[in-house]
C-alpha cells in the first residue's frame, strides 16, 4: 500500500507540518509586523520585523499625515525527483502592512529609512517646523 510507505508518509507529514500550513490569520500571526517604537533625540524610532523580506518587497508612502509600509512577497518553492518529475511544489503570496500618523506637517525628506537583517529603521521627527511659503510673483503682462 502507497500509505504504508514510510518515506511518502513522512513527506505529507512534514508537508502538514510547515509554517504555512500552521500559521494562523487571526491579526496575531507572524504576519503582523512586529513593532518597537522609542523615542530618542527629539525623533521617533520606529524598528519594524520583516524577517524573509527583501528591500525590493518594502515600500513605504506618506499620504494625508499616514505612514503606510507595506511588504509583498511572492514565492514558489518546487522539489524534484532524479527523473525531474516534480514531487512537491508550494507557492506562497502575502502581503502585510502598518499605517501610522505622523502628522501633515512631515514630508518624505524628513523621514529617514534603512533596511538591514530584516529590520526596517525608520527615523521621524517628533515636531517638525513648517516653512512658511514664499509667494510666488505673478507676472503682469
Amino acid at each position: 500500500m502507497l500509505l504504508a510507505n514510510r518515506g511518502f508518509s513522512s513527506l505529507f507529514d512534514d508537508m502538514f507540518n510547515d509554517p504555512f500550513f500552521t500559521r494562523s490569520y487571526d491579526g496575531t500571526s507572524s504576519q503582523v509586523m512586529r513593532t518597537d517604537i522609542h523615542e530618542k533625540d527629539g525623533n521617533y524610532l520606529v524598528e519594524m520585523e520583516l524577517p524573509g523580506y527583501a528591500k525590493e518587497d518594502i515600500k513605504a508612502d506618506l499620504k494625508d499625515g499616514y505612514l503606510t509600509i507595506t511588504a509583498h512577497k511572492n514565492e514558489t518553492k518546487e522539489e524534484k525527483d532524479a527523473r525531474g518529475k516534480c514531487i512537491h511544489k508550494e507557492r506562497y503570496t502575502g502581503t502585510c502592512n502598518r499605517r501610522f500618523y505622523v502628522g501633515e506637517d512631515v514630508t518624505q525628506e524628513d523621514i529617514k529609512a534603512a533596511f538591514k537583517d530584516g529590520v526596517l529603521t525608520l527615523q521621524i521627527p517628533q515636531e517638525v517646523q513648517k516653512q512658511e511659503e514664499q509667494p510666488k510673483l505673478i507676472t503682469i503682462e
